[in-house]
């Protein structure tokens, strides 16, 4: 590795820079320090003694403020420095700037100073500044800073006077920045101060957590006495678990009303949620409310970034964009990190910046929170640490500002390999220098509005390489827009001004208002208030008022907002902190507004409520104690990635199945679900009193159960008039050809107790994944297909899946007479038998991984495969499930399929395909699979390179070691130059184009339509999906569940999605409903999805999760007088379909199932309401009935 000498950095950086700082046409002009006067450089002066390798925190950096210390109407800036002086400069318009630090006696007393907090401590009128201090070795160097500001004097210059031991907070712990708030809501602002401390032991290594705050690096809290002085309460105040704190925001997360406190914590201590327990007490919630976090979590902030009112988080980590960049940082997955959190109670964390989105409360009151970065788009920002959410170009969408760099990238994994061979040999100077550095451009996001952002790093102007920490925002020249400055490592800080009213190409006529805080006489500075601006014909933003963002630093104490072209604000509600409220009606836009508290006369309770908590009008409410439905599933953890390092997922943790029916013929609906290997399914059995009683005793077993359940379906095998259970065997525990892949049928006694027919089946030792019946060759009785989904050892290859001819009870494999493509079909997640076209004959539908939804019409009993008329066949997908339903009420099906989502760091479009090439590279006699997706290659292009890191392929591949030695050599390599062309010519290669959870629009004449659904439904992977009249409107909406726990390591758990209710509207479209209006919640790793009815007509809905609780919900009924006279009928073993005629006119069609969506059946129930005026029943050979 050729290292660039340190000397000449310096010269040819100064060229950069002055070719970035002429005006161009961005929204940000990077002025230089000749231009503003802000010569402030945070020089770091390594050697022998200090330098990354002995100090890990030598460059962490320091922070900005931007206050009005002189009362002028201008934001003056202050900068920390570490091993330089602090700078304090005067803001004296139109973006000139006056150094009056010496004046002002504010240069940092010779400490290593880190964060900085301003607040008004006094209440005098004049901001004070509070510095924190770390690094250096006695206590007393190291002890927090609070300048009082004395106000201006005759010169006009405001001078300070050092005062944190006469207030009690001269902190002398190693501190990363502090925070000012109104903990108790005494009036009065209190202060928490973040800590971080490597003392002893590496900060990688799993530990028992210290939660007695005995820590060192332990955060401190001071409640405000209310006379000027502060009292340590940490301990008292439950502040009591260790960490490695680099960002801190207080929002109030749970919206009771009192202010809560994030923290994101470097390396493994997790982030921590304090929730305010409203008795001067903190309890962390993060395990409660947040799913994962960031591994190295650096700076944060908390706001709203979709308006909907709720406030969002987003924390930074160090995760780069380019290919190389990833392959030099990244080494060997290790599942043993997933182990081990469950031993020492750690928070599963991955190495990317998070998004956390606010989706409402549960009916407890609960915050939920999805992880979305990657949707987002924000995920890969390298070594990232000040995040800035703000409007900058006022459309009234708030976006992101991200800075980043690090003087020494001790990550490399080429250079620790180095280091560790060259122990004794080479050290000092040298060995630091040979280290390589991460000097790149800070990112800017625009927000689309719709949950994702748009990289504008070049249209904004931020181009210029640096090494970047504290950041803030602010309007510098009182002209409507935010401005932003930057405290970089050697190299002067950035002051960048935004051209949106002044630049000469990009004048804006967006709209603004700017609102400040004149709070009480115990809080100037209105820290804590809460406002809400409605506009546009129900738009709203919110804004909670803390100036403590990003990391280090402290922005503009003033609420901005962005109105795009709207003229005026309809009304703007405030509300302080101890619940006094003001509400202002017909705001005009671009103008300073002050709220002054003395002016509330409200109440809180008499501000309109946000729509973010449940309310007891759900359509959903959660039920499984009223049903005494009580189940948890149980499965142990086997480790996939032991047998193919490479695999992108897990198939040991799939299910588990669900299965509805009558299987004690008491006329009441019952359900199985599906075991674990080594643990029997589970009963329910529906009583007299509509409560359930469960049950493993209804099978009668010969033997211990050793199988995985997946697929489970009641159908009457042998036609003697009761539910027999058919079980697909699955996983990928057991090696190919294992009998425990044995599907079994169980036959009913006719009470509901079965015992297994042994010779129903033919022989098949396959992991198999679903099972749907039909009588799709119209004799009379239900046949079966089965779906096989992995080959064990050998992904991803195609394993067979089959059609199975009912005999009198007797299944025969008929697949090569039937439909012989099911041979080599590939991975099946899901089938549904489901006449797409109209015919009166049951037609085929599979889903499932490196496969188009695939459509197989059937003619006369066979099978043919009509993808590729469909006009499907090049979305190929991960497909995991499907669901049918007239959803544009134009007479013919459609459906619904459920995909990976978008909330991922894989790339798939039919212009850059997710890729995978599967072989016996090595011929070591086991299948490689080697994944490729596009990424950003060196020279900003998108190449297809590898997914793995070099650790991983190697393990799988140990023939690539001695091609890749070291990780340079992998990190520039494409996929075609890992796999050469004469490797790959005989290999399988499979593509994925479209991972979007989709609408498919049937067209009709075979043809269909593929549209991505709402970007809510793109969080997670989909499972299982139910079709019901939810809101009893007429139309078809759907009910969601999904997520994916079996991840490989380095790509994590995907977890965001809790469930969703999409509204349809009847004509194809789709409304997602958040938590607060459909009371639909189910976080887990969620698969199954059914409906049953209970004993009195009403609509229970089951969702199975891996590992986790059945969730039961109850679905309201319609308030209408007719709903009284409905009545629900059990449907005929034949019945496939029903044509519904309503009385006004309206025409549905209706299919019923044997199995519908990912390893669940629903009940073959279907309720006659009044408004219909006759149904015409089907069955599969054609007859018919009218009801």
């Amino acid at each position: 590795m050729k290292i660039l000498p340190l000397k000449l950095i310096p010269y040819l950086l100064i060229g950069i820079i002055c070719a970035c700082t002429k005006k161009e046409d961005t929204l940000f002009t990077l002025l230089s320090p000749d231009e503003t006067g802000i010569t402030f450089s945070n020089r770091i002066f390594e050697s022998d003694t200090l330098n990354i390798l002995t100090s890990e925190y030598v460059y962490n950096g320091g922070g900005v403020a931007v206050g009005d210390f002189n009362n002028d109407g201008l934001q003056d800036v202050y900068f920390t420095g570490n091993m330089v002086s602090n700078k304090l400069y005067l803001n004296k318009g139109d973006f000139k700037f006056d150094d009056i630090t010496d004046k002002a006696n504010v240069a940092g007393e010779g400490k290593w100073c880190s964060g900085v907090a301003l607040v008004d401590i006094n209440n005098d009128g004049w901001l004070d500044i509070y510095v924190g201090a770390t690094m250096k070795k006695t206590p007393e160097s190291r002890a927090n800073l609070l300048y009082i500001n004395n106000g201006p004097g005759k010169d006009g210059i405001p001078t300070f006077t050092e005062s944190a031991e006469k207030y009690g907070i001269a902190d002398t712990g190693h501190t990363t920045n502090a925070a000012f708030f109104d903990y108790d809501l005494d009036g009065d602002l209190d202060l928490y101060v973040l800590t971080n401390v490597i003392n002893e032991g590496l900060p990688t290594t799993y530990h028992k957590k210290k939660v007695d705050g005995s820590a060192e690096n332990n955060d401190r809290f001071y409640r405000n006495n209310g006379d000027g002085t502060f009292t340590n309460i940490t301990q008292e105040a439950g502040i009591v678990i260790e960490g490695f704190g680099l960002g801190l925001a207080i929002s109030d997360i749970n919206m009771d009303g009192w202010p809560d406190v994030y923290v994101s914590n470097d390396y493994l201590s997790n982030d921590l949620l304090y929730i305010n327990n409203q008795n001067g007490t903190f309890t962390n919630r993060i395990d409660e409310y947040i799913n994962h976090t960031s591994y190295s979590a650096m700076g944060n902030s908390v706001t709203d970034i979709n308006n909907d009112g709720l406030v969002d988080i987003l924390a930074l980590d160090m995760l780069p964009e380019n290919n190389k960049r990833k392959k030099m940082m990244i080494g060997p997955n290790n599942y043993a990190g997933y182990i081990n959190n469950d031993v020492y109670n750690y928070q599963h964390q991955y190495v990317r910046n998070t998004l956390q989105l606010h989706q409402g409360l549960t009916e407890k009151g609960e915050p939920v929170f999805s992880e979305i970065g990657q949707l987002a788009g924000i995920y890969q920002t390298d070594w990232s640490w000040a995040p800035l959410l703000a409007d900058f170009d006022n459309d009234g969408l708030r976006d992101a500002i991200i800075t980043n760099g690090f003087p020494r990238d001790v990550t490399d994994h080429d250079f620790r390999i180095y280091r560790s061979g060259s122990a004794g040999m080479v050290g000092g100077m040298y060995l630091i220098d040979s280290i390589p550095v991460v000097k790149i451009a800070n990112y800017a996001f625009q927000n689309n509005g719709d949950l994702t952002f748009k990289d504008r790093c070049k249209e904004w102007g931020l181009t210029t390489p640096s090494f970047s920490n504290g950041a803030a925002y602010a309007d510098l020249d009182n002209d409507g827009d935010l401005d932003f400055l930057v405290n970089n490592i050697n190299d002067s800080a950035f002051v960048y001004q935004n051209q949106l009213y002044s630049g000469k190409k990009t004048s804006s006529t967006n709209h603004y208002l700017k609102v400040r805080f004149k709070g009480s006489d115990m809080n100037r500075g209105g820290i804590g208030a809460k406002l809400t601006i409605y506009y546009d014909n129900g738009k709203q933003q919110f804004h909670e008022h803390s100036l403590y963002k990003g990391y280090l630093s402290t922005v503009e104490n003033s609420a901005h907002f962005g109105l795009g072209n709207s003229p005026s604000v309809d009304s703007l509600l405030v509300t302080w902190p101890d619940g006094r409220a003001q509400r202002l009606v017909n705001v005009k836009t671009n103008q300073t507004l002050t709220l002054e508290y003395v002016k509330a006369s409200l109440l809180g309770a008499s501000a309109p409520a946000l729509s973010n908590s449940m309310p007891e009008t759900a359509p959903l409410q959660e039920a499984a104690g009223s049903y005494n439905i009580l189940f948890k599933h149980l499965e142990d953890d086997k480790i996939d990635f032991n047998v193919q390092k490479t695999m992108p997922h897990k198939y040991t943790q799939s299910g588990p199945g669900i299965a509805v029916g009558d299987i004690d013929g008491n006329g009441l609906e019952d359900f199985y679900i599906g075991g674990a290997s080594g643990r029997p399914g589970t009963f329910f059995l529906q009583q007299s009193t509509g409560r359930f009683v469960m049950s493993d005793k209804q099978i009668i077993r010969n033997g211990p159960k050793v199988e995985e359940e997946m697929g489970v379906l009641f159908f009457d095998a042998d036609q003697d008039g009761d539910l027999d259970l058919y079980v697909v065997s699955g996983s990928y525990e057991f090696e190919e050809g294992s009998p425990y892949f044995q599907d079994k049928v169980y036959k009913n006694n006719g009470k509901g107790i079965f015992t297994l027919d042994a010779e129903a089946l033919p022989a098949l030792y396959a992991s198999g994944s679903c099972v749907k019946a039909a009588d799709y060759d119209q004799d009379g009785d239900l046949d079966l297909f089965v779906g096989t989904r992995v080959i064990s050892g050998k992904y991803p290859l195609a394993p067979a899946s089959y059609i199975l001819q009912n005999n009198n009870g007797r299944f025969t494999d008929v697949t090569a007479q039937v439909c012989p493509e099911l041979k080599t079909l590939g991975m099946v997640a899901d089938a549904l038998w489901s006449d797409f076209d109209g015919d009166g004959q049951v037609d085929l539908i599979i889903a499932g991984e490196w496969m188009p939804v695939t459509f197989f019409k059937n003619k006369k009993g066979k099978l043919t495969n009509v993808t590729e008329a469909t006009g499907l066949a090049n979305k190929i997908g991960w497909w995991n499930s499907l669901v049918a339903g007239d959803f544009d009420g134009d007479g013919d099906i459609d459906y619904m399929a459920g995909n990976l989502g978008l909330n991922t760091n894989y790339v798939a479009t039919e212009d850059m395909p997710l890729l995978v090439y599967a072989k016996d590279f090595d011929d070591n006699g086991n299948i490689d699979p080697v994944l490729a997706c596009y990424m950003k290659a060196e020279d900003g292009t998108m190449k297809a390179f590898p997914m793995h890191n070099r650790d991983d392929l190697n393990a799988q591949m140990p023939r690539t070691r001695s091609i890749f030695a070291r990780y340079a050599n992998y990190s520039t390599a494409t996929i075609e130059q890992v796999l050469k062309p004469e490797e790959t010519k005989d290999a399988l290669i499979l593509r994925a184009t479209h991972l979007a959870n989709s609408y498919i629009e049937n067209l009709g004449g075979g043809k269909f339509k593929l549209t991505a659904l709402p970007v809510e439904a793109q969080l997670a992977p989909v499972y299982g999906m139910v079709t019901e009249d939810i809101n009893h409107d007429g139309n078809l909406d759907v009910l969601l569940v999904g997520n994916d726990y079996g991840t490989e390591v380095f790509t994590g758990r995907y977890d965001a999605f809790k469930g969703l209710y999409l509204q349809g509207n009847g004509k194809g479209g789709f409304v997602p409903q958040p938590l607060s209006r459909s009371g639909f919640y189910v976080p887990g790793d969620a698969k199954g999805l059914a409906t049953l009815y209970g004993k009195n007509g009403e609509r229970i809905v089951l969702a199975t999760q891996n590992q986790d609780n059945l969730k039961v919900f109850t679905l309201k009924e319609s308030t209408a007088a007719n709903n009284l006279l409905s009545k629900t009928i059990t449907l005929n073993p034949q019945d496939a379909w029903a044509q519904v005629f309503y009385k006004n006119g309206r025409k549905a069609k209706v299919e019923f199932y044997y199995g519908s969506t990912y390893l669940s059946q629903s009940g073959r129930m279907f309720k006659l309401t009044p408004d219909m005026e006759k149904v015409v029943m089907y069955t599969f050979t054609g007859k018919s009935r009218t009801l």
